[in-house]
């Protein structure tokens, strides 16, 4: 891991400590204590979020990783509900295969080829080309994830 991940790393884990401390003491207890201190030991310790419990959390420029952190302890620890904890399984693993396929589409040798073909073609044409697909708005995982602890918190106050 080079440093600058790293330094993500730890900056997640110090907003993700800085959250679970916000909870009641019934779901910080949720999460093993040995998980607890390991984010609280690995965290940068001279970074603070100061996260408000009056502010909507999508509003809090938590850090993507943060928020997947959160996600994860929400569905292996805190989600008591079977039923929403695999329905939230399914959509991670719905949006991981969109993840894989698009880095799969994007790194793919021969439409890497492809593109480098139409890109040299366009410019000895001196043709402006533009294309436009419609795609479908489909709720992207990190909406879905923040969806799901905005209802967490509705139902705990």
């Amino acid at each position: 891991m080079n440093l600058e991940n790293l330094q993500k790393t730890r900056i997640a884990y110090a907003e993700l400590d800085e959250f679970i401390e916000l909870l009641d003491e019934e779901d910080r207890n949720k999460i093993p204590i040995k998980l607890r201190e390991f984010f609280k030991n690995e965290k940068d310790k001279e970074y603070f979020k100061n996260i408000s419990t009056e502010i909507p959390i999508e509003e809090q420029n938590l850090k993507e990783e943060t928020l997947a952190l959160i996600a994860l302890l929400y569905v292996k620890y805190i989600c008591e509900d079977e039923e929403e904890k695999q329905q939230l399984k399914q959509i991670y693993e719905e949006n991981e295969k969109i993840y894989r396929d698009k880095i799969k589409e994007r790194y793919d040798p021969d439409k890497a080829l492809q593109r480098k073909n139409n890109q040299t073609n366009h410019k000895e044409n001196n043709i402006e080309t533009s294309s436009k697909e419609i795609i479908p708005h489909k709720e992207s995982t990190l909406r879905k994830i923040i969806n799901k602890i905005k209802e967490f918190f509705k139902i705990k106050k």
